[in-house]
């Protein structure tokens, strides 16, 4: 199959994760920002986590740069533009971006402005390109339960103008999930979707947690439902969506290698899996990438891209009507 020609979904992807380079160079000469280098070439370098990566937290170090020329909302808007557009090139039909506004508040933006102009950038992009998308709100797992509430009630004058779910991210911790019951429960009431980062480090009860405690409808990653039977049971029963990115799962060392991947394992027994990037630049990955190597690691089929893909399609949080366009383009 020709990859890049096949319609694609990407339903987990982060906005800080996924600046061009030459746009961090170009930003950063623009706004007088001190970055380790105005080369391309190395600013790559500073901005790609290695395959051998350590750990998450390791994973998590490349962020710093981009967000520090994302603190403007004309710089917002261009790398959510950007983001889109690349997506487009490779056939990207619908794509669900994700970001944490209280990182971009260091130079006095409001949340409400934050929002607005990541929306403008997709929305933009949605007027010049064959792709459909919304945005999803992070909070950070790092942050008190009080800034959840604070992303949760500015985001919710969004709801239904191009942002439609919340999520939990950052560093993972055992039982992460109590401390935040209430701000998701209040996101739920609003009515926000609801997509929780969880069992991507080692704790696969994180996910059980999350489901049931927090109603999570899909797991960003959920790789360590394997160590946790209840977990497992749970996301295959109630048909909780696991959004996979394979090369992130390698480098924050959810899984060792490729081959060690559980979810062609989760796909055969009829867990529904979607395949993502988690982070372009980052993982310096595409979705055309992703799919080459898990089809190719897997001896995966036809059959099994159209299963995948449709289950990006039931798990969207789209509209009907968008939804209905995704299938035709199968």
């Amino acid at each position: 199959m020709n990859y890049s020609k096949m319609p694609k979904i990407e339903l987990h992807c982060h906005l800080d994760g996924s600046v061009r380079p030459e746009t961090i160079i170009d930003l950063a000469k623009k706004d007088g920002i001190h970055i380790p280098s105005f080369d391309r070439e190395e600013m790559r370098g500073e901005l790609i986590a290695p395959l051998d990566c350590e750990s998450l937290d390791e994973y998590l170090e490349k962020f710093s740069i981009p967000n520090d020329v994302m603190q403007s909302k004309e710089n917002l808007k261009r790398i959510t533009f950007e983001l889109y557009e690349d997506a487009s090139g490779e056939n990207v039909k619908y794509m669900e971006v994700r970001f944490a506004p209280l990182l971009h508040t260091r130079k006095g933006l409001s949340v409400e402005e934050i929002i607005e102009s990541v929306i403008e950038g997709m929305k933009e992009a949605e007027e010049q390109f064959d792709i459909k998308g919304n945005i999803i709100l992070c909070c950070m797992r790092t942050m008190s339960p009080e800034s959840a509430f604070e992303v949760v009630e500015k985001g919710k004058n969004f709801l239904g103008k191009g942002v439609v779910a919340i999520d939990l991210c950052a560093s993972e911790e055992e039982g992460f999930c109590r401390e935040f019951i209430e701000p998701i429960a209040l996101a739920r009431e609003y009515g926000y979707r609801v997509t929780i980062h969880a069992g991507e480090t080692g704790i696969g009860r994180n996910v059980l947690e999350a489901v049931e405690w927090l109603g999570a409808e899909r797991i960003g990653h959920g790789v360590y439902i394997t160590d946790c039977p209840e977990a497992y049971q749970v996301v295959k029963e109630k048909g909780i969506v696991l959004e996979i990115c394979p090369t992130s799962n390698v480098q924050t060392k959810a899984v060792e290698e490729f081959r060690d991947h559980p979810l062609y394992d989760f796909h055969r027994d009829g867990i529904k899996i979607t395949i993502n990037t988690d982070n372009r630049t980052v993982s310096d990955t595409t979705m055309t990438k992703e799919c080459e190597l898990v089809w190719g690691e897997f001896a995966m089929n036809e059959e099994d891209y159209r299963a995948i893909y449709m289950n990006s399609v039931e798990a969207a949080f789209a509209s009907d009507e968008v939804k209905a366009g995704l299938r035709r383009y199968l």
